[in-house]
């Protein structure tokens, strides 16, 4: 990337980081906020709470996509900085348990910041670039997921939720000036394409024909590897705890944002280290990997080191190979954003929080049914899936079904 280039894409990160604290921050305390704020013992309300920005974000992001095709990328990221801080204000001044939900779910609506930034980077970059970018714009959101529940927790020792989330509301809004200061391209992608073609520079190319994917694919793939990644999350601590008796919170705590860390130590480096290979292959041994890891995490059980050892090797080969596949991900999308990346970005978005949605309740009934382990069970599968719609035959059969369609 040119300097003006890691400038932009810095500006968009730091942009939607400072959006996704807030975002992801409140949700962990939604059962303290219920209990103090209204007075209210139904805790099984928090599950829906938590799922309601996601559903409204999911129903209500194709449509955002289009709006950022017809108006422009930026208009769409300040849209969503200044719906979210809406979503927020409201939220602040919730005087029951219904307000409250519309708060959250005017949040989903009129959010969709993670959306809007890679569609804003897909109308600046191309290529190698943008997958560059929208990895680090991955990087942006787990940032904040293991920042915010620290900080907020920190915070909501000393303040009321509803006030805080009136001071958060100042957070999107210092996003959106954030927006408004970063500077716009120089020249068109259009220009940047030709730069590079005439250079001889063939590294950031988007991938070749033989490489891409059937958008309805890449939906797919979307879809399942948010499930498999997001299915795991809720039960994870509570199924060690029982599985490995005497290990303290902080190392439960450490195991479960381990992949999490691992995506930020060596995204960049594996992105460059990939750079030069086939994605699909890349995403095909990756969700394999990840598959076994889950697998692995699956089968371990007891008090002894050699069953800890092996959870923390299990865990450290799935942040690995979960961060291959995203950068092999990334490379694909950046490959068919070409044309109408609003759209796109914006069914993409909604693929991962229907997916989010999936998964939570998925998680319960399965963990309710056959144990609090089984969601790693269910994560391999899912995973073996993926890697099986990757198989050369499917993938062209798809790809020929779709040209006799539109012939």
């Amino acid at each position: 990337m040119s300097r003006d280039e890691r400038r932009r894409v810095r500006g968009v990160m730091l942009c939607h980081f400072v959006a996704s604290l807030a975002a992801l921050g409140m949700p962990p305390f939604f059962a303290i906020l219920l209990s103090e704020e209204f007075a209210s013992t139904q805790l099984h309300l928090v599950g829906w709470l938590y799922v309601l920005p996601t559903v409204f974000s999911a129903l209500a992001a194709p449509w955002w996509g289009r709006f950022a095709d017809r108006y422009g990328a930026r208009r769409s990221l300040l849209r969503a900085q200044v719906g979210l801080a809406l979503g927020f204000l409201l939220a602040s001044q919730a005087t029951s348990v219904g307000g409250f939900a519309l708060a959250l779910t005017v949040q989903g609506l009129l959010g969709g910041t993670f959306a809007a930034s890679n569609t804003w980077l897909a109308g600046e970059l191309q290529g190698e670039r943008l997958a560059r970018a929208l990895t680090a714009m991955q990087a942006s959101a787990r940032a904040a997921l293991v920042v915010a529940p620290i900080l907020f927790g920190y915070l909501i020792g000393g303040i009321s939720p509803l006030t805080l989330y009136a001071w958060l509301t100042l957070l999107p809004l210092a996003a959106a000036a954030l927006v408004a200061t970063v500077p716009a391209s120089g020249s068109p992608r259009e220009a940047v394409q030709a730069a590079d073609s005439a250079s001889g520079d063939r590294h950031h190319e988007p991938p070749s024909a033989s490489e891409a994917v059937h958008p309805g694919l890449l939906l797919w793939l979307q879809f399942g590897f948010s499930f498999a990644c997001v299915v795991t999350y809720p039960y994870f601590i509570a199924d060690l705890q029982g599985r490995f008796a005497g290990l303290s919170t902080v190392t439960l705590a450490t195991l479960f944002s381990l992949p999490h860390l691992v995506y930020l130590a060596f995204s960049a480096p594996l992105g460059k280290a990939l750079a030069g290979h086939c994605p699909r292959r890349t995403l095909t041994l990756a969700f394999a990997v990840m598959a076994l890891a889950c697998w692995a995490q699956y089968g371990l059980a007891g008090s002894d080191w050699q069953a800890q050892a092996g959870m923390w090797l299990a865990r450290l080969a799935m942040g690995l190979a979960m961060t291959a596949a995203f950068v092999a991900l990334h490379r694909l999308m950046s490959g068919a954003s070409r044309q109408r990346a609003g759209r796109l970005f914006g069914r993409l978005d909604a693929a991962a929080k229907w997916a989010g949605v999936a998964a939570g309740l998925g998680a319960g009934v399965l963990a309710s049914r056959f144990g609090l382990a089984s969601p790693l069970l269910a994560s391999a599968w899912v995973l073996a899936a993926l890697g099986l719609s990757l198989a050369p035959g499917l993938t062209h059969s798809l790809s020929t079904s779709s040209q006799r369609t539109r012939t």
